[in-house]
Formats: structure tokens, sequence, C-alpha cells
């Protein structure tokens, strides 16, 4: 028994010592690679995003809800950068937050010459009312105040994500439904 037990007991020590080794390199850790994902998987969390309702204020149609969803991480960044103690989660969640509205950007940028001047315009009121949501609490004197409203940013709709995929690649079929990919 001993025999056998050893050469586990070995082999599960070099495995630990390689987790700790990964874990202690500098740099983020991959933990949902989605670019092996299959077709099948993206349509499933396209389905899954489009059935969830959005949050009050959010436009349905998928040009408008980028910019949406692109004033809105822009403007907790802009939070972000008033507060005055930068904590290191903090800069990074703003950081984050940049790259994510950078590639909001791109999308919006690669679909403006397709979409039409109602679409734009919807667009450009999402994005007022987002940024003077935002503006009340960026020009907050009191800094505890601002720094509690960062905290309370919980992320964007899943829909985004893929509504900025669907106008960057002018993708004009409807998306996935929980039907359509099996899920009732």
């Amino acid at each position: 028994m001993l025999k056998l037990l050893a050469p586990a007991l070995s082999v599960l020590t070099v495995l630990a010592a390689g987790s700790v080794m990964a874990q202690s390199q500098d740099g983020p850790i991959v933990t949902g690679n989605r670019s092996a994902e299959s077709a099948d998987a993206l349509k499933t969390r396209e389905a899954i995003a489009y059935a969830r309702p959005l949050p009050r204020g959010a436009p349905s149609a998928d040009y408008p809800l980028v910019a949406w969803c692109d004033a809105l991480v822009s403007g907790h960044a802009d939070l972000g950068d008033t507060l005055p103690a930068h904590a290191p989660e903090d800069v990074e969640l703003v950081r984050l937050g940049r790259l994510e509205a950078q590639d909001f950007r791109t999308a919006l940028a690669a679909a403006a010459p397709r979409q039409s001047a109602a679409s734009k315009a919807e667009a450009d009121r999402a994005v007022a009312a987002v940024k003077a949501q935002w503006a009340t609490l960026i020009e907050n004197p009191d800094a505890e105040a601002r720094s509690q409203s960062f905290g309370l940013f919980f992320g964007l709709p899943g829909r985004c994500e893929h509504a900025a995929r669907r106008i960057r690649e002018n993708i004009t079929t409807p998306p996935a439904t929980l039907e359509s990919v099996g899920i009732n």
C-alpha cells in the first residue's frame, strides 16, 4: 500500500508546486479564455444575455445600447478618477473600465456609417441621460459620497458585450433566443 501511496503523493506534490508557481507570476490569470469558445457556446451566452431585462433607461436597440454602455462604464471610470485615495483595486477597476469603454467605442465607430439618423439620435439621448446621472456624482464635493457611489456600481448588462460584437461585425439577424439554443 505504501509503495502505491508514495508515488501518488510525489505526483501531487509536483502538481501543487506547479500551481503555486503559476499563481506567483505577475499579471492576470486567465480564467475564462473565450478565444476557443464554440459558436454554440457564444449563441447560448447571447441568448441568455438578450433574455434578461435591461435596466431602466437602457435602449433596447443594439447601437444605442452600446453607446449607453460606453457612457455608463466611462462615467464610472471618470468617477473613479475623482477619488482622493487611489486604492489599487479602484485603480484596476478604472483601468478595466477604460479598456471596456474603448472596445465599445471601436464597435460604435465601425457601425456608425450603417446607422440611421434615428438610431444615432437615440444613442445621443441615451448617452446624455447617463452623463447627466454621472455628472451629479462626479461633481459632488463629498469625497466619501463619491467613493461610496463608485463602490456601488455593479457593472453592465451582459447584453452590452453581445450588442458591441453584433454591431462591430454588422450582424443583422435577430439575436439567438433561449428556445433556439434549447433552453426553455
